[in-house]
């Protein structure tokens, strides 16, 4: 996601003039990273300003604001999102609670089936996603969580346009004289005739009567998908699980005719797993989340440049969450521990900007929230998550760094990032090398489930790499016993004389042992006691701060580490 992209133009619908108690700088920063996120995550700062409308001394200050929340990382004259930002779209998905009840039993249907699966919700005149289980693939889907597409270019589309109003048919009859191209719809390729618009009533009614849809390569050519709606108790459609394929494995009617019946059987499961659902607990009394504090220790640090209306009005949606769905005014201000003022006008430009809905005294997130840099983000990997983290490590110790993962008897290079000494440790991504030689393998190893230790270790060809390259099982069993209690690896002169490196272990949110980030040096800058007294412990920041990312990342996607 370093790569820039110029930022194409917002969508072309007519948008009302915000009420007068509005916060002129939270429709900035969101209007910023909405930008972002329709380029899939960077972009030039002058494009930001040129798509926006915002003078670039404005955009400057926005960016700045977002990179000091940890939500972008400025990269020179361009901006790129981190994964931070996702605990916005973390906290509706975390309050709408599908992904979490249904997402196993889409995951199933995907490996069952051996084709991709989907749920969606209603956004508007569009679905947005709100699960992805994608079956990888040369010929492979591009969707992602929090993706909007036009309901009538979809399957999931006449499905939830059943349950339309007479406002939201206003609303997409006026979308189709605004944008007849789709040039709104980032996510797909521009509509280049009027006829899936013509038909798309009639594929309502029809949706009506037989309760699936059908989407016969209306979004792509060679693109089919069958979708099927999974009800709340209350009989309204929750979302919408679709099966999609392409044409070389299925036509439209052999997957109407294979694949539906056995997408209902799952739907019915996933039914009955929202009648049985259990309410989560309530959390609106817990501590506010200290969030206003922080925004006015930033203010007082960094002064102008840190525009404080903007942190604490993003920090409103973070107020929401499993068993927050709905909140007051009060509530969210207890939350928060910002002033009720504060939050009346932050939930104001929410409802305004379509990211919050108000019923009665009560609020609740929307699937637009998605919108803010959750696509993009939600196909991130641990290689692009840990190399910033890994590049402020290498300037911070001068040595290079790197992060491996565990691949059979090997480790394999996943991020490396060099320090740019004459003499340097030259580790290529992609590089392979024997993981009981490696402070990074043996970080892995140890930390192994104890059935596959026993096992692996059982197996394991060591050969003397070097004079001082253990290979005697026993030893390797002590120093891996060592390396298990003190979470850390240190190697010396094991896998190259004069090559000396200390690692530790990468975990996910689960707290299982995904990865190993080291440092790498030549024997002859640091003792062995030095690396433990001076670069262990910024090691281990790096890897708390990397593995904090990743637990973001990882609520609701799948984290691959390449």
């Amino acid at each position: 996601m370093t790569s820039t992209h110029a930022v194409p133009p917002a969508h072309p619908a007519t948008v009302p003039a915000p009420p007068e108690e509005s916060v002129a700088s939270l429709m900035r920063g969101i209007a910023v990273l909405r930008g972002l996120t329709d380029v899939g995550g960077a972009a030039g700062l002058s494009d930001l300003g040129r798509a926006t409308g915002l003078a670039r001394a404005t955009v400057d200050r926005v960016a700045g604001t977002l990179a000091h929340m940890g939500y972008l990382r400025l990269d020179g004259s361009s901006a790129v999102l981190e994964p931070r930002l996702m605990e916005l779209g973390n906290a509706y998905l975390g309050a709408l609670r599908l992904p979490d009840l249904l997402g196993g039993h889409a995951d199933g249907l995907a490996d069952e089936l051996d084709e991709s699966v989907s749920l969606a919700v209603a956004d508007g005149d569009g679905i947005r996603f709100i699960h992805q289980a994608i079956r990888r693939r040369t010929l492979s889907l591009s969707f992602r969580i929090g993706d909007l597409l036009p309901a009538e270019r979809t399957a999931p589309g006449p499905l939830l346009a059943t349950e339309w109003s007479a406002q939201d048919w206003t609303r997409w009859r006026e979308r189709q004289a605004l944008d007849p191209e789709d040039l709104g719809f980032p996510a797909i390729p521009p509509r280049s005739h009027g006829a899936v618009a013509e038909d798309f009533e009639t594929r309502v009614e029809r949706a009506r009567v037989h309760a699936w849809a059908m989407d016969d390569q209306l979004i792509e050519t060679g693109l089919v998908a069958v979708s099927v709606p999974v009800r709340a108790p209350d009989g309204r459609i929750a979302c919408v699980a679709s099966t999609v394929s392409h044409t070389s494995r299925h036509s439209a009617d052999s997957l109407r005719d294979s694949l539906l019946p056995r997408l209902r059987t799952a739907v019915s499961a996933m039914e009955r797993e929202l009648a049985d659902a259990d309410a989560p607990p309530s959390e609106t009394r817990s501590a506010p989340s200290g969030r206003a504090a922080w925004a006015r220790e930033s203010k007082q640090e960094l002064g102008g440049e840190f525009i404080a209306s903007l942190a604490r009005g993003l920090t409103v949606i973070t107020a929401f969450g499993e068993g927050r769905a709905e909140l007051t005014l009060s509530e969210v201000a207890e939350r928060t521990g910002l002033p009720r003022a504060t939050v009346r006008r932050a939930l104001i430009t929410l409802e305004h900007l379509g990211h919050v809905t108000v019923h009665g005294r009560v609020f609740r997130l929307t699937p637009q929230v998605l919108a803010l840099g959750f696509p993009p983000l939600s196909r991130t990997t641990l290689a692009r998550i840990a190399h910033p983290h890994l590049t402020a490590l290498t300037q911070r110790v001068q040595e290079s760094t790197s992060l491996a993962v565990l691949m059979g008897d090997d480790v394999q290079c996943a991020v490396s990032v060099a320090a740019g000494r004459i003499m340097d440790a030259d580790i290529g991504v992609g590089s392979r090398m024997p993981a009981y030689a490696t402070s990074t393998g043996r970080v892995l190893l140890a930390g192994l489930p104890a059935e596959e230790y026993s096992s692996r270790l059982a197996h394991l060809r060591m050969g003397a790499l070097t004079p001082r390259t253990v290979t005697r099982p026993a030893v390797l069993r002590a120093i891996l016993d060592q390396v298990r209690e003190e979470d850390y690896a240190l190697v010396d002169g094991e896998l190259e004389a004069g090559l000396r490196s200390i690692a530790v272990p990468v975990r996910d949110r689960e707290g299982s042992l995904v990865a190993a980030i080291n440092v790498t040096m030549h024997s002859s800058r640091r003792s062995a006691a030095e690396c433990v007294e001076a670069v262990l412990p910024e090691l281990r920041a790096t890897a708390v701060r990397t593995e904090l990312d990743l637990h973001l990342a990882g609520r609701f996607v799948r984290v691959p580490p390449l």
